[in-house]
């Protein structure tokens, strides 16, 4: 989590510095932003951390920021803070996903565990993605025959032998075998359950 970031993203700029200096001084890292579309504009997909989101920003408001990072699959942990929030807004962010709606003023301590739970969810959604991103790539490797095999193996494993998907596709099992060998090295995976789950891995990731 060394290279996570706190995202503070509120109008009001005493706000913003408060909890800059608050944050900082426990360890964490922390980029400021005076509106929605300021984040937007600063932020980046290989970024990873947490936002610490004010729910009554003027113009885009941090509900609405919070459904177009879901849209585009940008989503990361949020932590709502409002003054003026109320029971309806709060139940609107947290179906959405967000982790707390902390109406201020708020203790410091409880904000910092929030931010420490969102900072370990991102960090574990981090290493989903990148493992899912690594066995994208690998299964790119395989050939349209051991492709179609990992298919197979995936859509049924309990039950595929290789003399089932020789008979499918009109090879031996003797071939099957050795394109499973090939399969399992190129996917640098250590039996056929830790291929289903790279191969499963990968199906999130595109999709």
């Amino acid at each position: 989590m060394e290279n996570d970031v706190v995202f503070i993203v509120d109008d009001d700029e005493d706000i913003r510095s408060s909890l800059s200096r608050s944050l900082t001084t426990r360890g964490f890292s922390v980029e400021t932003f005076a509106s929605a579309h300021e984040f937007l504009e600063g932020f980046s997909d290989e970024r990873s951390g947490c936002i610490v989101l004010d729910y009554g920003m003027a113009g885009m408001n941090g509900l609405e920021l919070q459904k177009k990072l879901v849209a585009e699959s940008r989503a990361l942990p949020i932590i709502f803070i409002t003054g003026h929030g109320g029971i309806p807004e709060s139940v609107l962010a947290m179906k959405a996903g967000a982790l707390d709606f902390l109406e201020k003023p708020f203790r410091t301590d409880v904000l910092v565990e929030r931010i420490r739970q969102a900072l370990t969810i991102s960090s574990a959604s981090s290493d989903a993605r990148d493992k899912a991103a690594r066995a994208s790539a690998m299964l790119d490797t395989l050939t349209t025959r051991e492709r179609e095999i990992v298919d197979m193996v995936v859509a049924n494993p309990a039950n595929i032998t290789s003399k089932e998907i020789a008979r499918e596709l009109r090879i031996s099992p003797r071939t099957v075998d050795h394109h499973r060998a090939r399969i399992l090295e190129k996917m640098q995976a250590g039996s056929m359950a830790e291929l289903i789950d790279l191969a499963i891995a990968s199906q999130k990731y595109s999709g």
